[in-house]
């Protein structure tokens, strides 16, 4: 073996981390919550809420930290201009306790009232049983950034969008369409995946599949020098070469 292909043999060993590959969710085993009516599709990978009621999650039930979440989502042609979305790092029984600790990425078409149109990421504790807080963004719901580019933008009847969602115990990452709305660093706690609507009906969640995030492959100890001492002798031997 060449010391070209042993440096790059090496080099892949340490920046390998590991396959990840997505896979479809059955969302025959999620459990829903509050004011919604959920119906999974066959295959169960795709889900549509019917009902505009107060607000209703739809969760895997299970820790879902170091995973990330895709698929898209669609707002049938109605009247309605209200919220869809998301939750991260929800317990089962969360919605509506007095106890909550979990996140909340909402997407509202227009503006009504005290709501704000726009796709915006909020930390949700303490009581919440208050519907309103929902509706406005207070007391247990605490909006803590707006998106790059959808902040004040709703979204569009019978548009699909296509959404990407990362969730690590320091990271939550939310792209629309390919592109990075909302990014937030941080200490999370771990808890399920989730749909989220209040007061929107007819909408669809489809082709929903997760993957495991890849974990990053410490250096052994003295791999870097290694890794230079490689590098210079492959440098050194195209010089002779050349």
């Amino acid at each position: 073996m060449t010391r070209i292909s042993i440096i790059a043999a090496v080099s892949a060993l340490v920046l390998s981390t590991g396959s990840a590959f997505a896979a479809p969710v059955d969302l025959s085993t999620w459990v829903a919550e509050g004011g919604g009516n959920w119906n999974v599709a066959t295959p169960p990978n795709s889900v549509n809420q019917t009902l505009n009621g107060n607000p209703a999650i739809f969760h895997n039930n299970t820790n879902s930290q170091g995973t990330a979440l895709s698929g898209s989502i669609k707002v049938g042609n109605n009247w309605d201009d209200d919220y869809v979305g998301f939750v991260l790092g929800y317990d089962a029984g969360e919605l509506g306790s007095a106890t909550s600790d979990f996140w909340l990425i909402d997407w509202k078409q227009g503006n009504q009232g005290t709501a704000s149109r726009g796709l915006a990421l909020s930390h949700v504790t303490g009581d919440s049983s208050v519907p309103n807080d929902f509706w406005s963004h207070t007391g247990a719901v605490n909006e803590v950034q707006r998106a790059a580019n959808l902040g004040d933008t709703g979204w569009v009847d019978g548009v699909e969008y296509t959404f990407d969602l990362t969730f690590t115990d320091s990271l939550i990452e939310v792209f629309v369409d390919g592109t990075l709305e909302l990014s937030l660093a941080g200490v999370f706690g771990d808890g399920s995946f989730g749909f989220y609507n209040y007061s929107q009906h007819d909408v669809t969640y489809a082709g929903i599949e997760d993957r495991v995030l890849p974990s990053p492959v410490p250096l052994p100890a003295g791999m870097p020098i290694l890794l230079l001492a490689l590098s210079a002798l492959g440098i050194a031997a195209r010089r002779r070469k050349a």
